[in-house]
C-alpha cells in the first residue's frame, strides 16, 4: 500500500478542504439583537415591550380607522383620500411585518428566526417600505394637480389614472423587493448568525456573509438611489410649483387652506425619507447601533404617526369622524 507523507501537497489540500467545509456550514437560523443599540440596560426589556406594544396598538387602530373612515364617508371618496387609504394600508402591513416578531422576541429567551422566515420578513419589509416611498410621491403629484390645475383636477386625476399610479407603485415595490431578496439568497452565511438588528434587514445580513457581497452592495446602492431620489425629486418639484401657485393666490383664506392641505404631507415625507436616508445612505463604517435607532423610527414610529398627522391636521377627516361618531351614538 502507498503511504502519503504528511508534507505531501495532496494531503495538505485534503486537510484544507475539510476545514473549509466545516467553517462554511449552512446557517439555518439567525439570532436577532433586540436590546443592544436601543438601550444598554437589560432591565428595561419589559418596559420597552409595553412601549412598543402600545405603539403597535395605536398604529393598528389609527391606520385601520383611517381606512374605515374613508370607506364609510362618501365625501372622502376623492383621489387624495384614496391615496391616503393606500398609505394607511401600507403602514398597517409594514408595522405588522416587523413589530409582532419583535414583541415576541422581547419576552422569549432566545431571539431566534429561521432562515426562511428571515428571508420572508426581508421580502415583505422591502415591498412595503419601497411602496411607501413612491406612494408619498404619488400623493405629492396629486396635491400639485389639485392646487396648480384645480379646474382640470377631476379630469386629470381620473379613476383610471389613480388605479395606474397605485398599480405602478406596487409593481416597482415587488420588482425591487424580488431583486434584493434573490441576491440575498445567493450569498453564503457561515457560523456567525447574530443579526445586529431587531428584524432581518439588508445591511445587518450583508455583514454576516462569508462570500462576496459586492453585487449586493451595487444593487442596494442603485435601488436606494432610485427609490429615494426619484420620489424626493418628484416631491420637491411638485412643492416648488405648489408654492409658486400659492403665492399667486390673492385671498388670505385661500392661501391658508392650500398651505394646510400640504403641510401634513410635507411633515410625513420629511420624517420618513429623512430616517430612510440616514439608515441606507451613510458610510458603511458608521455605527449599526445608530442605524438601529433610525430603523426603529421608520419601521415602528412613523406608521403610527402618519394617521395622527393626517387626521389631526385635516379638517375634512375630523368632520367625517365627527359625523360617523354622531351617527353611531344616536343610533
Amino acid at each position: 500500500s502507498c503511504v502519503i507523507p504528511l508534507s505531501h501537497p495532496c494531503f495538505l489540500k485534503t486537510i484544507y478542504l475539510s476545514m473549509t467545509a466545516k467553517n462554511h456550514s449552512t446557517v439555518t437560523e439567525f439570532i436577532l439583537f433586540i436590546i443592544e443599540g436601543l438601550t444598554d440596560r437589560p432591565e428595561l426589556q419589559v418596559p420597552l415591550f409595553f412601549l412598543f406594544l402600545g405603539i403597535y396598538v395605536v398604529t393598528m387602530v389609527g391606520n385601520l380607522g383611517m381606512i374605515i373612515l374613508i370607506v364609510l364617508s362618501s365625501h372622502l371618496h376623492t383621489p387624495m383620500y384614496y391615496f391616503l387609504s393606500c398609505l394607511s394600508f401600507i403602514d398597517f402591513c409594514h408595522s405588522t411585518v416587523i413589530t409582532p416578531k419583535m414583541l415576541v422576541n422581547f419576552v422569549s429567551e432566545k431571539n431566534i428566526i429561521s432562515y426562511p422566515e428571515c428571508m420572508a420578513q426581508l421580502y415583505s419589509f422591502l415591498i412595503f417600505i419601497i411602496s411607501e416611498c413612491h406612494m408619498l410621491a404619488v400623493m405629492a403629484y396629486d396635491r400639485y394637480v389639485a392646487i396648480c390645475s384645480p379646474l382640470l383636477y377631476k379630469v386629470i386625476m381620473s379613476y383610471q389614472l389613480c388605479s395606474w399610479l397605485v398599480g405602478g407603485v406596487g409593481t416597482i415595490a415587488m420588482v425591487g423587493a424580488t431583486v434584493h431578496t434573490v441576491y440575498m439568497l445567493r450569498i453564503d452565511f457561515c457560523k456567525d448568525n447574530i443579526v445586529n438588528n431587531f428584524f432581518c434587514d439588508i445591511l445587518p445580513l450583508l455583514k454576516l456573509s462569508c462570500s462576496s457581497t459586492y453585487i449586493n452592495e451595487v444593487v442596494l446602492l442603485a435601488f436606494c438611489s432610485f427609490n429615494l431620489f426619484v420620489p424626493t425629486l418628484i416631491i420637491l418639484s411638485s412643492y416648488v410649483f405648489i408654492l409658486l401657485s400659492i403665492l399667486r393666490i390673492q385671498s388670505t383664506a385661500g392661501r391658508s387652506k392650500a398651505f394646510s392641505t400640504c403641510s401634513s404631507h410635507i411633515m410625513a415625507v420629511s420624517l420618513f425619507i429623512g430616517s430612510i436616508a440616514f439608515m441606507y445612505l451613510q458610510p458603511s463604517t458608521d455605527s449599526m447601533d445608530q442605524r438601529k435607532v433610525s430603523s426603529v423610527f421608520y419601521t415602528i414610529v412613523i406608521p403610527m404617526l402618519n394617521p395622527l398627522i393626517y387626521s389631526l391636521r385635516n379638517k375634512d377627516v375630523k368632520v367625517a369622524l365627527k359625523k360617523i361618531l354622531e351617527k353611531r351614538v344616536f343610533s
